[in-house]
Protein backbone atom coordinates (compact mmCIF):
# COMPACT_ATOMS: atom_id res chain seq x y z
CA UNK A 1 0.00 0.00 0.00
CA UNK A 2 0.97 3.63 -0.39
CA UNK A 3 3.17 5.15 2.31
CA UNK A 4 1.16 7.97 3.93
CA UNK A 5 2.63 10.79 6.01
CA UNK A 6 1.27 13.93 7.60
CA UNK A 7 2.21 17.55 7.02
CA UNK A 8 1.41 20.73 8.91
CA UNK A 9 -2.20 21.91 8.50
CA UNK A 10 -3.00 24.84 6.23
CA UNK A 11 -4.31 28.10 7.60
CA UNK A 12 -8.07 28.17 6.92
CA UNK A 13 -7.93 31.78 5.69
CA UNK A 14 -4.66 32.11 3.81
CA UNK A 15 -4.10 28.51 2.76
CA UNK A 16 -0.52 28.81 3.96
CA UNK A 17 1.04 26.02 6.03
CA UNK A 18 2.01 26.45 9.64
CA UNK A 19 5.29 24.79 8.73
CA UNK A 20 6.92 23.56 5.53
CA UNK A 21 5.81 24.30 1.97
CA UNK A 22 2.22 23.04 2.06
CA UNK A 23 0.59 23.13 -1.39
CA UNK A 24 3.49 25.10 -2.85
CA UNK A 25 6.21 22.44 -2.82
CA UNK A 26 9.73 23.13 -4.00
CA UNK A 27 10.83 21.20 -7.12
CA UNK A 28 13.32 19.24 -5.05
CA UNK A 29 10.55 17.73 -2.93
CA UNK A 30 9.50 15.50 -5.82
CA UNK A 31 5.76 16.13 -5.65
CA UNK A 32 4.12 14.88 -8.86
CA UNK A 33 0.48 15.61 -8.05
CA UNK A 34 -1.38 18.13 -5.90
CA UNK A 35 -4.95 17.27 -4.91
CA UNK A 36 -7.47 19.70 -3.46
CA UNK A 37 -11.18 19.34 -2.72
CA UNK A 38 -14.25 20.86 -4.32
CA UNK A 39 -17.87 20.32 -3.34
CA UNK A 40 -21.15 21.05 -5.14
CA UNK A 41 -22.29 24.64 -4.78
CA UNK A 42 -25.87 25.82 -4.28
CA UNK A 43 -28.00 24.61 -7.16
CA UNK A 44 -29.52 28.06 -7.57
CA UNK A 45 -26.17 29.64 -8.43
CA UNK A 46 -25.50 29.52 -12.20
CA UNK A 47 -22.13 28.42 -13.49
CA UNK A 48 -21.70 31.60 -15.50
CA UNK A 49 -23.36 35.00 -15.56
CA UNK A 50 -26.36 34.88 -17.88
CA UNK A 51 -26.49 31.04 -17.96
CA UNK A 52 -29.85 29.37 -18.20
CA UNK A 53 -31.79 27.56 -15.52
CA UNK A 54 -30.23 24.23 -16.46
CA UNK A 55 -26.65 25.37 -15.82
CA UNK A 56 -24.51 23.39 -13.44
CA UNK A 57 -23.78 24.85 -10.01
CA UNK A 58 -20.37 26.34 -9.43
CA UNK A 59 -18.21 23.92 -7.38
CA UNK A 60 -17.23 25.33 -4.01
CA UNK A 61 -13.53 25.24 -3.10
CA UNK A 62 -12.27 23.65 0.07
CA UNK A 63 -9.05 24.37 1.93
CA UNK A 64 -6.17 25.23 -0.40
CA UNK A 65 -8.22 25.00 -3.60
CA UNK A 66 -8.36 28.74 -4.34
CA UNK A 67 -4.65 29.27 -3.72
CA UNK A 68 -3.81 26.32 -5.99
CA UNK A 69 -5.98 27.79 -8.77
CA UNK A 70 -4.10 31.10 -8.51
CA UNK A 71 -0.73 29.40 -8.77
CA UNK A 72 -1.85 27.41 -11.83
CA UNK A 73 -3.59 30.44 -13.33
CA UNK A 74 -6.92 28.76 -14.04
CA UNK A 75 -10.61 29.59 -13.79
CA UNK A 76 -11.85 26.48 -12.01
CA UNK A 77 -15.54 27.33 -12.49
CA UNK A 78 -15.18 27.53 -16.27
CA UNK A 79 -13.01 24.42 -16.51
CA UNK A 80 -15.38 22.45 -14.30
CA UNK A 81 -18.41 23.57 -16.32
CA UNK A 82 -16.74 22.59 -19.59
CA UNK A 83 -15.85 19.17 -18.17
CA UNK A 84 -19.24 18.60 -16.60
CA UNK A 85 -17.79 18.55 -13.10
CA UNK A 86 -20.02 19.66 -10.24
CA UNK A 87 -17.98 18.50 -7.25
CA UNK A 88 -19.97 15.40 -6.43
CA UNK A 89 -18.11 12.55 -4.77
CA UNK A 90 -15.93 10.57 -7.16
CA UNK A 91 -15.51 13.29 -9.80
CA UNK A 92 -12.14 14.78 -10.58
CA UNK A 93 -10.75 17.53 -12.77
CA UNK A 94 -7.11 17.34 -13.87
CA UNK A 95 -5.19 20.56 -14.52
CA UNK A 96 -1.67 20.81 -15.91
CA UNK A 97 0.65 23.74 -15.21
CA UNK A 98 0.85 26.54 -17.76
CA UNK A 99 3.89 26.99 -19.99
CA UNK A 100 6.87 28.39 -18.22
CA UNK A 101 5.81 26.95 -14.85
CA UNK A 102 8.04 23.91 -14.71
CA UNK A 103 8.47 24.44 -10.98
CA UNK A 104 4.86 23.38 -10.33
CA UNK A 105 3.84 19.72 -9.84
CA UNK A 106 2.87 18.10 -13.14
CA UNK A 107 -0.79 17.70 -12.20
CA UNK A 108 -3.30 19.52 -10.04
CA UNK A 109 -6.40 17.45 -9.29
CA UNK A 110 -9.65 19.01 -8.14
CA UNK A 111 -11.35 16.17 -6.31
CA UNK A 112 -15.10 16.11 -5.76
CA UNK A 113 -16.05 15.34 -2.15
CA UNK A 114 -19.82 15.71 -2.45
CA UNK A 115 -21.52 16.34 0.87
CA UNK A 116 -18.33 15.32 2.73
CA UNK A 117 -20.12 12.45 4.43
CA UNK A 118 -17.96 9.46 5.26
CA UNK A 119 -19.27 7.55 2.25
CA UNK A 120 -18.59 10.51 -0.06
CA UNK A 121 -15.06 10.83 1.30
CA UNK A 122 -14.43 7.11 0.73
CA UNK A 123 -15.48 7.58 -2.88
CA UNK A 124 -13.25 10.62 -3.21
CA UNK A 125 -10.30 8.71 -1.80
CA UNK A 126 -10.85 5.83 -4.21
CA UNK A 127 -11.09 8.28 -7.11
CA UNK A 128 -7.77 9.87 -6.16
CA UNK A 129 -6.06 6.48 -5.93
CA UNK A 130 -7.22 5.48 -9.42
CA UNK A 131 -6.32 8.85 -10.91
CA UNK A 132 -2.74 8.62 -9.66
CA UNK A 133 -1.59 5.08 -10.47
CA UNK A 134 2.12 5.03 -11.19
CA UNK A 135 3.10 8.37 -9.62
CA UNK A 136 5.74 8.76 -6.96
CA UNK A 137 4.36 11.44 -4.65
CA UNK A 138 0.97 13.06 -4.07
CA UNK A 139 0.35 15.97 -1.74
CA UNK A 140 -3.22 16.74 -0.71
CA UNK A 141 -5.27 19.00 1.52
CA UNK A 142 -8.59 17.20 0.93
CA UNK A 143 -9.14 16.26 4.59
CA UNK A 144 -7.32 19.20 6.19
CA UNK A 145 -9.52 20.46 9.03
CA UNK A 146 -11.91 17.49 8.97
CA UNK A 147 -12.54 15.29 12.05
CA UNK A 148 -10.81 11.97 12.66
CA UNK A 149 -13.59 9.73 11.31
CA UNK A 150 -13.84 11.74 8.11
CA UNK A 151 -10.08 11.52 7.55
CA UNK A 152 -10.22 7.79 8.22
CA UNK A 153 -12.97 7.35 5.63
CA UNK A 154 -11.00 9.23 2.96
CA UNK A 155 -7.83 7.22 3.59
CA UNK A 156 -9.75 3.94 3.63
CA UNK A 157 -11.24 4.85 0.27
CA UNK A 158 -7.79 5.68 -1.08
CA UNK A 159 -6.28 2.38 0.05
CA UNK A 160 -9.25 0.28 -1.04
CA UNK A 161 -9.69 2.01 -4.39
CA UNK A 162 -6.04 1.44 -5.21
CA UNK A 163 -6.25 -2.31 -4.76
CA UNK A 164 -5.66 -4.56 -7.77
CA UNK A 165 -6.19 -8.31 -7.75
CA UNK A 166 -3.02 -10.40 -8.10
CA UNK A 167 -2.37 -11.46 -11.68
CA UNK A 168 -0.10 -14.10 -13.16
CA UNK A 169 1.27 -14.54 -16.66
CA UNK A 170 3.51 -12.70 -19.10
CA UNK A 171 1.40 -9.59 -19.76
CA UNK A 172 2.69 -6.29 -18.47
CA UNK A 173 1.80 -5.53 -14.87
CA UNK A 174 -0.65 -2.71 -14.21
CA UNK A 175 0.70 0.52 -12.77
CA UNK A 176 0.89 0.35 -8.97
CA UNK A 177 -0.57 2.76 -6.45
CA UNK A 178 1.28 5.98 -5.79
CA UNK A 179 4.37 5.38 -3.69
CA UNK A 180 3.81 8.27 -1.27
CA UNK A 181 0.83 10.32 -0.15
CA UNK A 182 1.41 13.46 1.93
CA UNK A 183 -1.65 14.80 3.76
CA UNK A 184 -1.81 18.24 5.31
CA UNK A 185 -3.49 18.38 8.70
CA UNK A 186 -3.48 14.59 9.07
CA UNK A 187 -4.62 13.06 12.36
CA UNK A 188 -2.19 10.16 12.96
CA UNK A 189 -4.90 8.06 14.58
CA UNK A 190 -7.02 8.31 11.43
CA UNK A 191 -4.15 6.82 9.47
CA UNK A 192 -3.66 3.96 11.94
CA UNK A 193 -7.35 3.05 11.79
CA UNK A 194 -7.52 3.29 8.01
CA UNK A 195 -4.41 1.18 7.49
CA UNK A 196 -5.70 -1.54 9.82
CA UNK A 197 -9.06 -1.75 8.04
CA UNK A 198 -7.48 -1.61 4.60
CA UNK A 199 -4.88 -4.29 5.34
CA UNK A 200 -7.67 -6.59 6.49
CA UNK A 201 -9.73 -5.91 3.37
CA UNK A 202 -6.68 -6.41 1.12
CA UNK A 203 -5.90 -9.77 2.74
CA UNK A 204 -9.49 -10.92 2.37
CA UNK A 205 -9.55 -9.78 -1.26
CA UNK A 206 -6.23 -11.44 -2.08
CA UNK A 207 -7.36 -14.78 -0.65
CA UNK A 208 -10.78 -14.63 -2.29
CA UNK A 209 -9.40 -13.64 -5.71
CA UNK A 210 -6.93 -16.55 -5.75
CA UNK A 211 -7.79 -19.16 -8.42
CA UNK A 212 -9.37 -22.35 -7.07
CA UNK A 213 -6.64 -24.62 -8.46
CA UNK A 214 -4.36 -22.90 -5.96
CA UNK A 215 -6.78 -21.98 -3.16
CA UNK A 216 -7.64 -25.47 -1.95
CA UNK A 217 -8.67 -26.18 1.66
CA UNK A 218 -5.09 -27.21 2.46
CA UNK A 219 -3.74 -24.01 0.88
CA UNK A 220 -6.15 -21.90 2.92
CA UNK A 221 -4.98 -23.70 6.04
CA UNK A 222 -1.36 -22.91 5.10
CA UNK A 223 -2.18 -19.24 4.61
CA UNK A 224 -3.93 -19.21 7.98
CA UNK A 225 -0.90 -20.73 9.67
CA UNK A 226 1.35 -18.11 8.08
CA UNK A 227 -0.92 -15.29 9.26
CA UNK A 228 -1.05 -16.81 12.75
CA UNK A 229 2.73 -17.04 12.98
CA UNK A 230 3.21 -13.49 11.76
CA UNK A 231 0.56 -12.02 14.08
CA UNK A 232 1.06 -14.01 17.27
CA UNK A 233 -2.17 -15.98 16.96
CA UNK A 234 -2.71 -19.46 18.31
CA UNK A 235 -3.36 -21.99 15.57
CA UNK A 236 -5.09 -25.35 15.37
CA UNK A 237 -5.99 -27.45 12.34
CA UNK A 238 -8.21 -30.46 11.76
CA UNK A 239 -7.24 -32.60 8.76
CA UNK A 240 -9.70 -35.08 7.17
CA UNK A 241 -8.67 -37.94 9.46
CA UNK A 242 -9.23 -35.88 12.58
CA UNK A 243 -12.47 -34.38 11.23
CA UNK A 244 -13.87 -37.85 10.63
CA UNK A 245 -12.71 -39.13 14.01
CA UNK A 246 -14.31 -36.19 15.86
CA UNK A 247 -17.62 -36.34 14.02
CA UNK A 248 -17.55 -33.31 11.74
CA UNK A 249 -20.00 -34.96 9.37
CA UNK A 250 -21.07 -31.81 7.54
CA UNK A 251 -17.55 -30.91 6.48
CA UNK A 252 -16.74 -34.50 5.57
CA UNK A 253 -19.89 -34.88 3.46
CA UNK A 254 -19.37 -31.66 1.50
CA UNK A 255 -15.70 -32.42 0.89
CA UNK A 256 -16.24 -36.07 0.01
CA UNK A 257 -16.29 -35.59 -3.77
CA UNK A 258 -12.99 -33.71 -3.98
CA UNK A 259 -9.41 -34.90 -4.09
CA UNK A 260 -8.65 -31.89 -1.88
CA UNK A 261 -9.84 -32.95 1.54
CA UNK A 262 -11.65 -30.59 3.94
CA UNK A 263 -10.04 -28.72 6.79
CA UNK A 264 -11.18 -26.89 9.89
CA UNK A 265 -8.86 -24.14 11.08
CA UNK A 266 -8.98 -22.27 14.39
CA UNK A 267 -6.98 -19.07 14.91
CA UNK A 268 -7.18 -17.28 18.25
CA UNK A 269 -6.07 -13.87 19.40
CA UNK A 270 -5.58 -13.57 23.15
CA UNK A 271 -4.85 -10.17 24.74
CA UNK A 272 -1.27 -9.72 25.78
CA UNK A 273 0.20 -12.27 23.40
CA UNK A 274 2.97 -11.35 20.99
CA UNK A 275 4.17 -12.83 17.75
CA UNK A 276 7.50 -13.76 19.32
CA UNK A 277 5.82 -15.58 22.20
CA UNK A 278 3.28 -17.58 20.21
CA UNK A 279 4.73 -18.09 16.71
CA UNK A 280 3.96 -21.61 15.57
CA UNK A 281 2.20 -22.46 18.81
CA UNK A 282 -0.89 -24.65 18.75
CA UNK A 283 -4.07 -23.50 20.42
CA UNK A 284 -4.53 -24.50 24.02
CA UNK A 285 -7.54 -26.71 24.66
CA UNK A 286 -10.44 -25.20 26.55
CA UNK A 287 -12.81 -22.27 26.36
CA UNK A 288 -11.99 -19.25 24.23
CA UNK A 289 -14.78 -16.90 25.31
CA UNK A 290 -14.90 -13.44 23.83
CA UNK A 291 -16.04 -13.15 20.22
CA UNK A 292 -15.98 -16.18 17.94
CA UNK A 293 -16.18 -15.67 14.17
CA UNK A 294 -17.08 -18.55 11.86
CA UNK A 295 -16.37 -18.31 8.13
CA UNK A 296 -17.77 -20.39 5.32
CA UNK A 297 -14.81 -21.56 3.25
CA UNK A 298 -16.01 -23.40 0.15
CA UNK A 299 -12.89 -23.02 -1.99
CA UNK A 300 -14.84 -23.93 -5.11
CA UNK A 301 -18.52 -24.72 -5.37
CA UNK A 302 -19.55 -26.78 -8.38
CA UNK A 303 -22.84 -27.55 -6.67
CA UNK A 304 -21.83 -31.19 -6.38
CA UNK A 305 -24.33 -33.67 -7.81
CA UNK A 306 -26.88 -30.82 -7.82
CA UNK A 307 -24.60 -29.25 -10.43
CA UNK A 308 -24.66 -25.52 -11.01
CA UNK A 309 -25.29 -24.09 -14.50
CA UNK A 310 -22.24 -22.89 -16.43
CA UNK A 311 -22.94 -19.19 -15.96
CA UNK A 312 -22.94 -19.59 -12.19
CA UNK A 313 -19.55 -21.32 -12.02
CA UNK A 314 -16.86 -18.64 -12.53
CA UNK A 315 -17.61 -16.69 -9.36
CA UNK A 316 -17.63 -19.83 -7.23
CA UNK A 317 -13.94 -19.51 -6.47
CA UNK A 318 -15.19 -16.74 -4.17
CA UNK A 319 -17.45 -19.00 -2.12
CA UNK A 320 -14.75 -18.98 0.56
CA UNK A 321 -15.03 -15.21 1.04
CA UNK A 322 -16.47 -15.62 4.54
CA UNK A 323 -13.44 -17.57 5.74
CA UNK A 324 -11.07 -15.03 4.16
CA UNK A 325 -12.86 -12.21 5.99
CA UNK A 326 -12.72 -14.07 9.30
CA UNK A 327 -8.98 -14.70 9.02
CA UNK A 328 -8.29 -11.07 8.14
CA UNK A 329 -10.36 -9.79 11.06
CA UNK A 330 -8.62 -11.98 13.64
CA UNK A 331 -5.32 -10.66 12.31
CA UNK A 332 -6.68 -7.12 12.72
CA UNK A 333 -7.75 -7.91 16.28
CA UNK A 334 -4.14 -8.70 17.12
CA UNK A 335 -2.99 -5.52 15.40
CA UNK A 336 -5.49 -3.47 17.38
CA UNK A 337 -4.61 -5.14 20.69
CA UNK A 338 -8.25 -5.64 21.67
CA UNK A 339 -8.99 -6.25 25.37
CA UNK A 340 -10.87 -9.53 24.75
CA UNK A 341 -10.29 -12.76 22.88
CA UNK A 342 -11.25 -13.12 19.23
CA UNK A 343 -11.32 -16.56 17.66
CA UNK A 344 -11.81 -17.45 14.02
CA UNK A 345 -13.06 -20.82 12.78
CA UNK A 346 -12.59 -21.45 9.06
CA UNK A 347 -14.77 -24.29 7.71
CA UNK A 348 -12.93 -25.25 4.51
CA UNK A 349 -14.05 -27.69 1.83
CA UNK A 350 -14.32 -28.01 -1.94
CA UNK A 351 -17.79 -28.97 -3.16
CA UNK A 352 -16.79 -31.05 -6.16
CA UNK A 353 -18.60 -33.72 -8.12
CA UNK A 354 -17.12 -37.20 -7.99
CA UNK A 355 -17.76 -40.86 -7.39
CA UNK A 356 -17.76 -40.34 -3.63
CA UNK A 357 -19.82 -37.15 -3.58
CA UNK A 358 -22.64 -36.86 -1.09
CA UNK A 359 -26.09 -37.17 -2.64
CA UNK A 360 -29.59 -35.75 -2.35
CA UNK A 361 -31.38 -38.09 0.01
CA UNK A 362 -28.33 -38.81 2.16
CA UNK A 363 -28.62 -38.33 5.91
CA UNK A 364 -25.59 -36.60 7.42
CA UNK A 365 -24.76 -36.60 11.12
CA UNK A 366 -23.28 -33.24 12.13
CA UNK A 367 -20.81 -32.53 14.93
CA UNK A 368 -23.44 -32.19 17.69
CA UNK A 369 -25.27 -35.36 16.63
CA UNK A 370 -28.11 -33.65 14.75
CA UNK A 371 -28.95 -35.55 11.59
CA UNK A 372 -29.72 -33.68 8.37
CA UNK A 373 -31.50 -34.98 5.27
CA UNK A 374 -29.81 -33.62 2.16
CA UNK A 375 -32.19 -32.15 -0.38
CA UNK A 376 -29.71 -30.26 -2.53
CA UNK A 377 -25.94 -30.73 -2.54
CA UNK A 378 -25.61 -27.13 -3.71
CA UNK A 379 -26.79 -25.97 -0.28
CA UNK A 380 -23.44 -27.07 1.10
CA UNK A 381 -22.47 -23.90 2.95
CA UNK A 382 -24.99 -24.41 5.70
CA UNK A 383 -23.68 -27.94 6.25
CA UNK A 384 -20.09 -26.88 6.94
CA UNK A 385 -21.35 -23.99 9.05
CA UNK A 386 -23.56 -26.35 11.06
CA UNK A 387 -20.49 -28.27 12.19
CA UNK A 388 -18.45 -25.16 12.94
CA UNK A 389 -21.25 -23.30 14.74
CA UNK A 390 -22.17 -26.30 16.89
CA UNK A 391 -18.52 -26.83 17.82
CA UNK A 392 -18.02 -23.14 18.61
CA UNK A 393 -21.17 -22.85 20.73
CA UNK A 394 -20.31 -25.96 22.76
CA UNK A 395 -16.53 -25.92 23.02
CA UNK A 396 -15.49 -22.26 22.83
CA UNK A 397 -18.13 -20.70 25.10
CA UNK A 398 -18.42 -17.46 23.08
CA UNK A 399 -20.00 -14.32 24.45
CA UNK A 400 -20.88 -13.48 20.85
CA UNK A 401 -20.93 -15.92 17.92
CA UNK A 402 -20.89 -14.51 14.38
CA UNK A 403 -20.91 -16.40 11.10
CA UNK A 404 -20.00 -14.84 7.76
CA UNK A 405 -21.01 -16.62 4.58
CA UNK A 406 -21.75 -16.23 0.90
CA UNK A 407 -24.75 -18.37 1.69
CA UNK A 408 -27.78 -17.76 -0.53
CA UNK A 409 -28.65 -16.36 -3.91
CA UNK A 410 -31.91 -15.30 -2.29
CA UNK A 411 -30.07 -12.68 -0.20
CA UNK A 412 -28.40 -11.28 -3.30
CA UNK A 413 -31.67 -11.31 -5.22
CA UNK A 414 -33.54 -9.52 -2.46
CA UNK A 415 -30.93 -6.98 -1.40
CA UNK A 416 -28.72 -6.52 -4.46
CA UNK A 417 -24.96 -6.00 -4.55
CA UNK A 418 -24.53 -3.34 -1.86
CA UNK A 419 -26.18 -4.75 1.26
CA UNK A 420 -25.57 -7.94 3.20
CA UNK A 421 -28.41 -9.72 4.97
CA UNK A 422 -28.35 -9.54 8.76
CA UNK A 423 -29.98 -12.08 11.07
CA UNK A 424 -29.61 -12.63 14.80
CA UNK A 425 -31.21 -13.79 18.02
CA UNK A 426 -30.45 -10.71 20.19
CA UNK A 427 -31.87 -7.24 19.54
CA UNK A 428 -28.89 -5.49 21.13
CA UNK A 429 -26.47 -7.34 18.88
CA UNK A 430 -28.55 -6.60 15.81
CA UNK A 431 -28.46 -2.90 16.67
CA UNK A 432 -24.71 -3.03 17.27
CA UNK A 433 -24.13 -4.58 13.87
CA UNK A 434 -26.38 -2.10 12.11
CA UNK A 435 -24.36 0.69 13.70
CA UNK A 436 -21.10 -0.97 12.64
CA UNK A 437 -22.40 -1.33 9.10
CA UNK A 438 -23.27 2.34 8.97
CA UNK A 439 -19.97 3.56 10.37
CA UNK A 440 -17.82 1.22 8.25
CA UNK A 441 -19.55 1.84 4.93
CA UNK A 442 -20.52 -1.84 4.63
CA UNK A 443 -24.30 -1.64 5.03
CA UNK A 444 -26.59 -4.36 6.36
CA UNK A 445 -30.30 -4.98 6.07
CA UNK A 446 -31.98 -6.92 8.84
CA UNK A 447 -34.21 -9.82 7.82
CA UNK A 448 -36.45 -11.77 10.20
CA UNK A 449 -36.10 -15.25 11.60
CA UNK A 450 -39.65 -16.42 10.93
CA UNK A 451 -40.63 -19.37 13.18
CA UNK A 452 -43.64 -20.09 10.97
CA UNK A 453 -41.23 -21.32 8.29
CA UNK A 454 -39.77 -24.05 10.52
CA UNK A 455 -42.11 -26.66 9.04
CA UNK A 456 -40.11 -26.40 5.81
CA UNK A 457 -37.12 -27.96 7.63
CA UNK A 458 -39.04 -31.04 8.76
CA UNK A 459 -37.78 -34.44 7.59
CA UNK A 460 -39.20 -37.96 7.69
CA UNK A 461 -35.75 -39.56 7.84
CA UNK A 462 -33.63 -37.15 9.93
CA UNK A 463 -33.86 -34.50 12.63
CA UNK A 464 -33.86 -31.76 10.01
CA UNK A 465 -33.96 -31.09 6.31
CA UNK A 466 -31.59 -28.38 5.17
CA UNK A 467 -33.67 -27.03 2.28
CA UNK A 468 -37.38 -26.72 1.57
CA UNK A 469 -39.06 -29.72 -0.11
CA UNK A 470 -39.14 -29.87 -3.90
CA UNK A 471 -42.20 -28.02 -5.13
CA UNK A 472 -42.77 -26.12 -1.87
CA UNK A 473 -42.46 -22.74 -3.63
CA UNK A 474 -42.09 -21.15 -0.21
CA UNK A 475 -39.60 -18.43 -1.12
CA UNK A 476 -37.58 -16.78 1.64
CA UNK A 477 -34.46 -18.80 0.89
CA UNK A 478 -32.15 -16.58 2.93
CA UNK A 479 -34.52 -16.76 5.91
CA UNK A 480 -34.80 -20.54 5.68
CA UNK A 481 -31.01 -20.92 5.60
CA UNK A 482 -30.70 -18.71 8.68
CA UNK A 483 -33.38 -20.72 10.49
CA UNK A 484 -31.38 -23.87 9.76
CA UNK A 485 -28.19 -22.38 11.18
CA UNK A 486 -30.04 -21.19 14.27
CA UNK A 487 -30.62 -24.83 15.23
CA UNK A 488 -26.89 -25.22 15.87
CA UNK A 489 -26.15 -22.24 18.13
CA UNK A 490 -28.37 -23.05 21.12
CA UNK A 491 -28.79 -20.07 23.44
CA UNK A 492 -25.52 -18.43 22.38
CA UNK A 493 -25.88 -14.78 21.30
CA UNK A 494 -25.55 -15.12 17.54
CA UNK A 495 -25.34 -13.05 14.36
CA UNK A 496 -25.53 -14.41 10.81
CA UNK A 497 -24.19 -12.32 7.91
CA UNK A 498 -25.14 -13.46 4.41
CA UNK A 499 -22.70 -11.61 2.15
CA UNK A 500 -23.60 -13.35 -1.12
CA UNK A 501 -24.66 -10.08 -2.77
CA UNK A 502 -21.73 -7.75 -2.01
CA UNK A 503 -18.96 -10.39 -2.16
CA UNK A 504 -17.78 -9.13 -5.57
CA UNK A 505 -18.17 -6.34 -8.11
CA UNK A 506 -17.85 -6.66 -11.88
CA UNK A 507 -15.99 -3.36 -12.30
CA UNK A 508 -14.36 -0.71 -10.14
CA UNK A 509 -17.18 0.75 -8.05
CA UNK A 510 -16.52 3.43 -5.45
CA UNK A 511 -14.03 1.96 -2.95
CA UNK A 512 -14.45 -1.56 -4.35
CA UNK A 513 -12.06 -2.73 -7.06
CA UNK A 514 -13.10 -5.30 -9.66
CA UNK A 515 -13.29 -8.77 -8.17
CA UNK A 516 -13.64 -9.74 -4.54
CA UNK A 517 -14.65 -6.88 -2.23
CA UNK A 518 -13.56 -8.21 1.16
CA UNK A 519 -17.02 -7.16 2.37
CA UNK A 520 -17.37 -7.79 6.08
CA UNK A 521 -13.80 -7.07 7.14
CA UNK A 522 -14.34 -3.37 7.85
CA UNK A 523 -17.77 -4.10 9.30
CA UNK A 524 -16.46 -6.64 11.81
CA UNK A 525 -13.51 -4.43 12.74
CA UNK A 526 -15.93 -1.58 13.44
CA UNK A 527 -18.03 -3.89 15.61
CA UNK A 528 -14.98 -5.12 17.53
CA UNK A 529 -13.65 -1.60 18.04
CA UNK A 530 -17.00 -0.43 19.42
CA UNK A 531 -17.17 -3.47 21.68
CA UNK A 532 -13.63 -2.79 22.90
CA UNK A 533 -14.53 0.83 23.71
CA UNK A 534 -17.47 -0.35 25.80
CA UNK A 535 -15.34 -2.99 27.51
CA UNK A 536 -12.66 -0.48 28.45
CA UNK A 537 -15.34 1.91 29.71
CA UNK A 538 -16.68 -0.81 32.01
CA UNK A 539 -20.01 -1.04 30.15
CA UNK A 540 -21.91 -4.06 28.87
CA UNK A 541 -19.80 -4.95 25.83
CA UNK A 542 -22.68 -6.27 23.74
Amino acid sequence: MTNVSGLAPLDPRSGEPGDGTGLNPAPGEGVDVLAVAIAPGPSSEPAQEGAGDGARPVPEPRRGAVEAAVRYGIDVASRADAAGISGKAGEHLVVEPPRGKADLPGKLIYLGVGDESHQSLRRAGACLARATFGVQRIRTSVVDGLPLQAQQAFLEGFFLGGYRAPKTGVSAAAKPMAVNLEVTGLNPQALVRAETAARAAWLARDLTNTPPDIATPAWMAEQSRAVAEASGLEYEEWNPVRLAAEGFGGLMAVGSGSSHGPRLVCVTYRPGTTAAATAGKASKPGKAGGVVLVGKGITFDSGGISLKPRESMPAMKMDMAGSAVVLSVVQAAAELGLPFEVTGLLALAENAIGASSYRPGDVVRTWNGTTVEIGNTDAEGRMVLADALAYAADQLDPEVLVDVATLTGAAALGLGKRHAALFGNRSDLLSAFEAAGSSSGEPLWQLPLVPDYDYLLESDTADLAHVAPVGAKAGGGAILAALFLEKFVGETPWIHLDIAGPMEVGSDTNEYSKGATGFGARLLIAFLRARAARTLAGLDAS
